[in-house]
């Protein structure tokens, strides 16, 4: 299997992010209504109030748009991240950001249909660790906000709680899918025992011992 290169996505403008936002509502919409097959790009530009030409400046075909889900609730991450008070801790921060996204549980279920019905595995499970990437990107890119001064071995155990933080939330999104995918309540359970688990096994950066590294 080939090493996951994570490539950290250029910042986009707030009308970029309206367009891409506009589409993948547009084409969830239609998938759900008349299935992938029927769907067409050029209907759901149509639909999202734009040119066939801005969809492609956005999206390279209509199938990128079943991840809508996962890169949706990632746009949402970065923007609640970001609006958390700096001296919030760590854990508690990422579980007000997860939790204050609007989930629809029923939507997510018949998107993830439609897509292990209309892509590969592999190319799922891909994106998905993409975005797992992308969300660990995220919560470091958090501690360096509110820490800029970390660097050498303390910016380096940043980067390994950010790791471990995104792979116990995706794990816990998994568990739940796979299980009552209907109760919100249990996801946000799973998640905060999850990150709960996290938080007491790793050593804040600050207060680790001298010698750790050695």
């Amino acid at each position: 299997m080939g090493r996951l290169v994570f490539v950290p996505q250029p910042p986009r403008s707030a009308r970029g992010e309206k367009t891409r936002d506009a589409l993948r509502r547009a084409a969830q919409v239609r998938f759900l209504a008349q299935g992938i097959e029927e769907t067409s790009a050029e209907q759901i530009a149509h639909d999202a109030g734009v040119s066939l030409r801005t969809f492609y400046r956005h999206f390279a075909s209509k199938l990128e748009l079943l991840y809508g889900d996962y890169d949706a609730s990632l746009d949402w991450f970065r923007s609640a991240l970001d609006s958390r008070p700096p001296g919030e801790p760590l854990i508690e921060a990422v579980l007000v950001a997860i939790n204050s996204y609007p989930y629809e549980p029923a939507s997510m279920l018949e998107i993830a249909a439609l897509r292990d019905r209309a892509l590969d595995r592999e190319s799922i499970e891909r994106h998905i660790h993409q975005v797992q990437a992308e969300f660990a990107a995220e919560i470091e890119r958090h501690l360096l906000r509110v820490d800029p001064l970390l660097e050498g071995d303390d910016k380096f155990l940043s980067s390994v709680m950010a790791q471990c933080i995104a792979a116990a939330t995706f794990a816990a999104l998994d568990t739940w899918m796979r299980g009552d995918h209907s109760d919100l309540e249990d996801l946000a359970r799973l998640t905060e025992m999850a990150l709960t688990l996290i938080d007491r096994s790793l050593v804040p950066v600050r207060d680790r011992p001298a010698n750790m590294s050695n």
